[in-house]
């Protein structure tokens, strides 16, 4: 004899307690099909051991069911009836002697299992469920004698982990039953959720002691979530009162992930749920054909059945039509189908709820075939080999419970599906999930269709397999719906958690200057190498554009055109002295110094061609020292002419030994020492920490300025410095001297002239340090340009005014004339102090407009670069 506790119903009625009163009986509702459908897999199958003679020959196995209605207390009362022998209930195919009882099969709800493991487990009575999936179960300690033909929610959590990270859904709810099924089932897909960087939108419970289930509760938590995904961890009967309320609050456009105890429901699968249903995915046992069954169904009939009213149920269940008396007939109206007896199962045997409430069979099937075959090799065991003490068999008539049990772990049944059943050392079965899509047909009617596999003893990455196209998700959309808090950030962006939320609530922020972040989703950005910079979307690294002050760059051309053209001003000017080195003004402004200060401001103007091009290591090391050697020589001439005449005016006195220090050696031997100390300050420089070419890439890290590195930032101030103080002692001797009463005095035209210049180089401090790049360059060449360009007007621009435009002045006569009257010359300085002022102006108006220029075409570089990152982050 086999006890089995099958429920026929899967609710109940709950009935109000007030505890003045005996408890009422609890009554069993809402008829099952699936569940009908097991109870006769079972017969079947009992029919066919029964009928085998390779399996159990001369013995013939007889079972006592009992409907528990998946209540604890029922379910475990049956399991002491069949203990005890106690029962009254209907019993099938009973001996007349008194039956032995060999296992027990239950229960259908995990829980209740539990309940029932603990009390068999005590004295290792084997009990075999074919529907209850709780890990907890697997525990052999716990429960030593526990079998189940089902895959344990083990395996089911990470099959259904896996397949919502496959579609890269990070935002889920979770629901679950608030008993042990649900608690233990949904525990491990969380934890493999989370694990993989997934988030916990919400998690809610299906309360069992409450009529309503929480259902109102629960529908109000997912339609104010924005989690498109939820996990349903549930049994069919339970969910019905919330896909009630969701149909009445019309929530649709969520899509349900189930598990093994709703993924085939037929009670779910009716027109009213299609809304909220569709698309639904979930994980099934491997469907088995079991052979002959659906023959065995169409045998059933109400006037052949022994079991008149449940088959009757199952009849208006399965054809949509009722049973009534003949005098009730007419109260029912025309809407109502009438069951007439004459129906034929054939007719509904390919519709879909009729399909998916026969797959669920082979569980039951496979475990009465472990039982009978763990009889079978009890029967046929030998004395002497058997597996107990001293080779000793157990007596098939009269054996004990834990004998049984060993059977029942070896059992290896001969039937002919894909894959025999056996138990692990777990008590498990191992098993391979079947993937299902809850597809609307055109008749509005539900199916289930096969979309893949789960097998949990395939190699990691082939563990699942999935052919998407053929899913049809809500409302009979192709598109993979999305479920997450924060969109996805694009590349270019990471993301960064916000406080007090869940990781998977994040905000995008744009990658750092110099970051790039390649995927989407990226946790981090990364900064590329040196040599490389972001794409305007920071998505990946280009080489850094090379920047130098090339011929080939317009402001290079510019300035370069510029030095040579003006280089050509001061041999003019020099040729013009050449040619009227006889006259009077030429020979009052010293001659010999002019020409050497035309030639030196020639060469100065030629320097600046040494800052454009490629700096390379020669052109690093003779570019600032050529740049101070030659405005030295320039300066020192100017110096030296300021002193001769200062000492020209002094000689003149009588008395005076200073004639002797008016020789043209006496300027030369001042050019020498100013030139010589600027030398040697040179010499030490290049020694000590020469100059040479670097890539520069701090001051703009989007480019790779080649620039040359000074090494010694001190030593060109100090070089610079020099210059400045022979400017300014020129300047200050010049100032004192601008009223002597010469007969050319040129100390008014070298005192604007060094105010021309100090002003340039003073200027060019602060726009050299604001500038970057090129433009650092840039400046110092137009310094010398404006420096240069400013000695030659300030000190040899009057005199050719003169030489060609006013020869009369150029005589003896006239330079005497104006010494001695001193109101004549009244009217004419200011005509030339005019003019001096406004070339000085002009030069450093020039100067400042340049570096403005330049500052700006910088800065819209700059802001350039701003307003494409500000684009990219709208």
């Amino acid at each position: 004899m086999v006890g089995v506790l099958l429920p026929i119903n899967t609710d109940k009625i709950y009935q109000k307690l007030t505890f003045n009163v005996r408890p009422p009986k609890t009554n069993c509702t809402l008829f099952s099909l699936e569940y009908y459908h097991r109870v006769q897999s079972f017969l079947f199958t009992i029919e066919e051991i029964n009928k085998d003679p390779n399996i159990l020959p001369n013995m013939t196995l007889g079972f006592q069911m009992y409907d528990p209605c998946n209540i604890p207390h029922y379910d475990l009362q049956g399991a002491l009836q069949f203990l005890t022998d106690s029962s009254k209930t209907i019993t099938g195919n009973q001996c007349n002697s008194r039956p032995l009882f060999t296992a027990v099969m239950g229960a259908t709800v995990s829980s209740n299992s539990i309940i029932l493991a603990h009390v068999l487990g005590t004295i290792k009575y084997p009990q075999i469920s074919p529907f209850s999936s709780v890990p907890l179960l697997s525990n052999r300690k716990m429960f030593p004698s526990f079998f189940r033909t089902l895959l344990s929610d083990v395996v089911q959590s990470k099959a259904l982990a896996q397949l919502i990270l496959s579609f890269g859904w990070t935002w889920i709810g979770l629901v679950a039953l608030d008993n042990d099924y649900g608690l233990q089932g949904i525990q491990p897909i969380k934890e493999e959720i989370v694990k993989a960087g997934a988030c916990v939108a919400f998690m809610e419970y299906i309360r069992l002691g409450q009529p309503d289930r929480n259902a109102p509760r629960i529908v109000q938590v997912i339609k104010e979530s924005t989690a498109t995904v939820i996990v349903m961890f549930s049994i069919e009967a339970d969910l019905v009162p919330i896909l009630n309320e969701m149909v009445k609050q019309n929530i649709t456009g969520k899509i349900f992930i189930a598990n093994a105890g709703w993924a085939r429901s037929v009670l779910l699968s009716v027109t009213n749920y299609l809304p909220v249903l569709s698309g639904t995915l979930g994980f099934v046992s491997e469907d088995y054909v079991v052979q002959g069954l659906s023959q065995f169904l169409a045998e059933i009939h109400p006037s052949t059945s022994k079991t008149e009213t449940l088959t009757k149920m199952y009849w208006e269940k399965v054809f949509t039509c009722q049973f009534l008396p003949e005098n009730q007939t007419a109260l029912l109206g025309k809407s109502v189908k009438i069951c007439t007896g004459s129906e034929r199962i054939e007719d509904v045997r390919n519709k879909s709820n009729y399909i998916s409430s026969l797959k669920s069979t082979y569980t039951m099937f496979a475990a009465v075939y472990l039982v009978a075959k763990a009889l079978d090799d009890m029967k046929i065991c030998k004395v002497g080999e058997g597996p107990f003490i001293n080779g000793s068999c157990a007596d098939i008539w009269n054996f004990k419970p834990w004998q049984l049990t060993y059977y029942i772990r070896r059992a290896r049944p001969n039937i002919k599906v894909n894959n025999a059943p056996y138990f692990d050392e777990n008590g498990d079965p191992p098993g391979v999930y079947a993937i299902i899509n809850w597809q609307m047909k055109p008749d509005r009617t539900m199916t289930h269709v096969k979309i893949g596999y789960y097998n949990n003893t395939a190699p990691p990455h082939r563990t699942l397999t999935m052919n998407s196209s053929q899913i049809m998700w809500n409302l009979k959309s192709k598109q993979v719906p999305t479920s997450s808090c924060s969109d996805s950030c694009t590349m270019g962006f990471r993301k960064t958690v916000l406080q007090g939320k869940p990781p998977c609530c994040y905000a995008c922020v744009p990658c750092l200057q110099g970051e790039i972040s390649n995927h989407t989703d990226s946790m981090n950005c990364f900064r590329c190498p040196w040599d490389q910079w972001p794409n305007p979307e920071k998505s990946r690294c280009l080489p850094k554009p090379i920047e130098f002050l090339s011929y080939e760059d317009s402001l290079g051309v510019s300035l370069a055109a510029t030095s040579m053209m003006s280089s050509i001003v001061p041999a003019l000017v020099l040729g013009l002295f050449f040619h009227h080195n006889n006259t009077p003004l030429v020979k009052a402004s010293n001659y010999s110094l002019s020409c050497l200060l035309l030639m030196s401001l020639s060469l100065c103007f030629f320097c600046s061609l040494g800052f454009i091009g490629y700096p390379d290591h020669g052109k690093c090391l003779l570019r600032q020292v050529s740049f101070g050697l030659v405005f030295t020589l320039c300066v020192a001439c100017i110096l030296a002419k300021t002193v001769m005449v200062v000492f020209a005016f002094m000689a003149t006195q009588p008395g005076s030994s200073l004639r002797k220090w008016t020789t043209l050696r006496v300027s030369y031997s001042i050019i020498c020492i100013c030139l010589l100390l600027q030398l040697l300050l040179c010499i030490t420089w290049m020694s000590l920490s020469p100059p040479s070419p670097q890539y520069n890439t701090e001051d703009k890290p989007d480019l790779i300025i080649v620039d040359c590195n000074d090494r010694s930032h001190m030593a060109f101030w100090v070089m610079l410095g020099y210059l400045f103080l022979l400017a300014t002692i020129s300047f200050i001797v010049a100032f004192l001297a601008r009223k002597l009463p010469d007969s050319f005095n040129e100390a008014q035209f070298i005192t604007f002239s060094m105010l021309a210049f100090l002003s340039v180089w003073i200027s060019f401090i602060p726009s050299s340090l604001s500038a970057r790049g090129k433009y650092t360059v840039a400046m110092e060449v137009f310094a010398i340009l404006g420096s240069s360009w400013a000695l030659l007007i300030c000190m040899f621009f009057p005199k050719c005014f003169i030489l060609l435009f006013r020869p009369e002045m150029n005589s003896k006569e006239y330079l005497m004339m104006r010494n001695k009257n001193k109101g004549m010359m009244v009217g004419r300085e200011p005509s030339l102090t005019s003019f001096t002022i406004t070339v000085f102006c002009a030069s450093f108006i020039l100067l400042t407009t340049f570096s403005a220029s330049l500052l700006d075409m910088e800065n819209e570089v700059a802001m350039a670069s701003i307003n494409g990152e500000k684009e990219l982050v709208r």
